[in-house]
């Protein structure tokens, strides 16, 4: 079996179907996907749709739990547009009832059998969706995320890609398709080949430019959302 493990889309689906174009190229059988699909860029209905057709997993991340909480105290949405930009208010605004219920009940961490590979996917950590596990973290940090009885934990959250390995579990963070901050503009997302035990993190080309663009053209005030898009 071959998945594509792809997460922090953030509603950014210029990336994302570069990324499912090349996961298609690559005969990928079923999408792992680490959460956030919201929040921050401006296309939340598009990556649902790109989504739609594909045999998937998906895990629960800290935006879709701003995404809810926004949804049941409005008061909080302000707040949360000052820090992120108007992503999450353009989800409330352009998806349905239905999907904005499915996206806050997605589940954290979900545990998968697939082709006798034992995974644990996750946002953050395992134990908390908005615990940070960067490819500097301590060893202490590292092995606590190795949870025995698991070949394989992948994480999100971070934006940086990573792959560790301790003596049963590899543990892997394909990076953000919608805003890497490794300074390696692109697309990521990794593959994995479940009979050879292969594993690629990949980086795809694409016209981040234009979001880029539409993020200054929306908030001038936070040059982030454009920066972190370029910047090598």
């Amino acid at each position: 079996m071959r998945l594509a493990l792809i997460g922090d889309i953030h509603g950014n689906s210029a990336a994302l179907r570069v990324v499912l174009d090349h996961a298609a190229s690559e005969n990928v059988d079923m999408l792992l996907v680490t959460g956030d699909l919201v929040g921050y860029y401006f296309d939340p209905r598009g990556v649902l749709d790109l989504l739609a057709p594909w045999q998937k997993y998906i895990v629960r991340g800290n935006h879709e739990d701003m995404l809810a909480s926004a949804r049941r105290d409005p008061g909080e949405l302000p707040r949360t547009q000052l820090r992120y930009g108007s992503g999450l208010r353009i989800a409330l605004e352009t998806l349905s009832a239905e999907e904005l219920d499915a996206l806050s009940a997605l589940p954290h961490p979900l545990d998968l059998n697939l082709d006798g590979m034992h995974i644990l996917l996750c946002h953050g950590a395992p134990w908390d969706n908005d615990c940070y596990v960067y490819p500097d973290a301590g060893a202490g940090l590292t092995l606590r995320c190795a949870i025995p009885g698991y070949n394989l934990v992948v994480l999100g959250h971070t934006h940086y890609p990573m792959m560790r390995k301790t003596e049963e579990t590899i543990i892997i963070n394909p990076g953000s398709v919608g805003q890497p901050r490794n300074r390696k503009p692109g697309a990521q997302w990794a593959l994995i080949d479940t009979q050879s035990g292969d594993m690629d993190l990949r980086s795809e080309s694409y016209d981040y430019a234009s979001v880029a663009a539409e993020a200054r053209m929306r908030h001038p005030e936070m040059p982030y959302l454009a920066e972190v898009l370029e910047r090598e």
